[in-house]
């Protein structure tokens, strides 16, 4: 069988369980997340082998069909992937579907889903100054007839916002597919899921003002408890527009 040849995620699982160079299966995607899968959804699996090892399973490298997609690395380059990048949050709810390193891939993953103090305090400040900017830029252009830059803006400031609290959090932020899936199971503390969930869509969809300057009344309260009062005040009296009229 030639990576060229198609092979079902049971038979692959199989394989790589009975080769010694595999230390770790990862299941990422829908299929990790419980009630997510469809008849559309396929099996992404990280193979995971022993740092120098060499098994002929690398001749399924780039393999990707409708049932199965996979990712064959070494346990170093395992650990790098995500952090910092846009398969942070695949992984830090991802599948474990075998682990023989006493825990060791298990432990791996739980890192990957929190972010320490350092680099979510960092991150939650550049993401604050990201959504005051966009939701500042949406403000001003529905107040100067804008009505379509004032929306893109406003769908922009959404983005920014989500990542704010999350990082906030200590997390990294569900991909949009999972965000109510993420909230509906581990809401953000201090935050209503069906009103945050609710502002986001009025947002996103009409960029009303008011639901806007609603939001960010909060959020500003919530940065300013968190230490980023420095981000906010230098905006200066720009604050005002923003704030509830």
């Amino acid at each position: 069988m030639t990576a060229r040849q198609p092979i079902t995620y049971d038979a692959f699982v199989e394989l790589a369980a009975a080769d010694s160079a595999v230390v770790g299966l990862v299941l990422k995607g829908s299929r990790a997340h419980e009630g997510m899968t469809t008849e559309h959804s396929d099996h992404d699996l990280y193979v995971v082998l022993a740092d120098g090892a060499t098994t002929s399973l690398t001749r399924f490298t780039g393999h990707r069909t409708p049932e199965l997609d996979l990712a064959i690395l070494h346990l170093d380059e395992f650990r790098a992937v995500g952090i910092p990048g846009f398969e942070r949050y695949a992984l830090a709810r991802a599948r474990i579907v075998l682990d023989r390193l006493d825990g060791g891939i298990a432990r791996i993953l739980a890192g990957k889903a929190r972010l320490d103090a350092d680099e979510a305090f960092r991150e939650a400040g550049e993401w604050l100054d990201a959504y005051v900017n966009s939701f500042y830029r949406s403000v001003k252009n529905d107040r100067d007839g804008h009505a379509l830059a004032a929306r893109l803006d406003a769908a922009d400031s959404i983005r920014f916002l989500l990542e704010l609290l999350f990082a906030l959090d200590c997390r990294p932020r569900p991909y949009n597919k999972y965000l109510e899936w993420e909230l509906a199971r581990f809401p953000l503390p201090g935050w209503d899921t069906g009103m945050l969930l609710d502002a986001a869509d009025r947002i996103s969809g009409s960029g009303d003002v008011a639901t806007q300057r609603r939001l960010f009344a909060r959020v500003e309260a919530v940065a300013r408890r968190a230490g980023h009062a420095a981000v906010l005040d230098a905006w200066g009296e720009d604050l005002d527009l923003m704030r509830p009229q």
